[in-house]
């Protein structure tokens, strides 16, 4: 099973349900589909995402997938709680999918690749339950795109951790860079990637709030235990990071980070 680097924790879920919410026009206005049309979305998590997708899409039928009961729970109880009728989970392995070749006609995959040791073979698993002429939406971040200011160095050891540890656990949190090559080496045709940029200063208080402090300084946080037992950063340097990241969402502090949103055909 695919190790989440973050945990799923009852603070990693509401930093999940947070992020979804601040980058939904963002990332989703175009993330739109047909009446009637089969969407399978691999890696639903705690239905963060499903939620915003069964919202644009509500005469879609959506099946949404993931490795985890405890988030499927979660699912389920967020797509209850926004009365969303369109969406049937179910407990599968995106590297074992359960359906037929050729099932939907648009797969759906969002933060999920770059939690997984083999991108290319879940792609290319995906593509085979694609129809013909379906499409597939791919939604990655990537860590190493990220600038801020005051640039303090105890701060960016701390990010800096958030990227060493998901490499660790085999993971790759720089993967947005990667999408064009990644859908094309998996056959797909048609490949569009396009960045999707978050910049953030205070005249924008409700990114400030939504992006830096609900966001990125928990994902940060969230590694704390990883970095500290396998030594990658003191203590002492990795609390003065995150006071330093908090710097950031100051009146003259700033935060900039790049999504990559992929589309492509089979």
């Amino acid at each position: 099973m695919t190790k989440y680097v973050h945990g799923y924790s009852e603070r990693e879920a509401l930093r999940l349900a947070e992020q979804a919410d601040t980058l939904e026009e963002l990332l989703h206005y175009d993330t739109i589909y047909p009446p009637g049309a089969k969407v399978l979305e691999a890696g639903c998590g705690i239905g963060a995402q499903t939620v915003i997708l069964a919202k644009k899409n509500p005469r879609a039928e959506i099946t949404s997938i993931d490795v985890s009961l405890d988030s499927l729970e979660k699912a389920r109880e967020n797509v209850k709680r926004n009365s969303i009728e369109n969406v049937r989970f179910l407990q599968a392995d995106i590297f074992y999918l359960p359906f037929e070749e050729e099932s939907f006609d648009h797969v759906f995959v969002c933060f999920v690749l770059e939690h997984l040791q083999n991108p290319s073979e879940a792609l290319t698993r995906l593509k085979k339950v694609l129809k013909p002429g379906g499409t597939i939406t791919v939604i990655e971040g990537d860590h190493g795109s990220c600038y801020f200011y005051p640039e303090g160095e105890e701060a960016l050891a701390a990010w800096n951790c958030l990227i060493r540890v998901q490499a660790v656990m085999r993971g790759n949190s720089l993967i947005g860079r990667q999408l064009y090559p990644l859908l094309l080496g998996s056959g797909f045709s048609e490949v569009k990637v396009e960045p999707r940029m978050v910049y953030v200063d205070s005249s924008k208080p409700e990114l400030v709030d939504g992006f830096i402090l609900k966001t990125i300084i928990p994902m940060v946080e969230g590694v704390k235990k990883q970095a500290l037992e396998t030594q990658m950063i003191k203590e002492e340097t990795w609390n003065k990071g995150i006071a330093e990241l908090h710097e950031t969402a100051r009146p003259t502090g700033t935060f900039c980070y790049t999504f990559f949103k992929g589309r492509a055909g089979k």
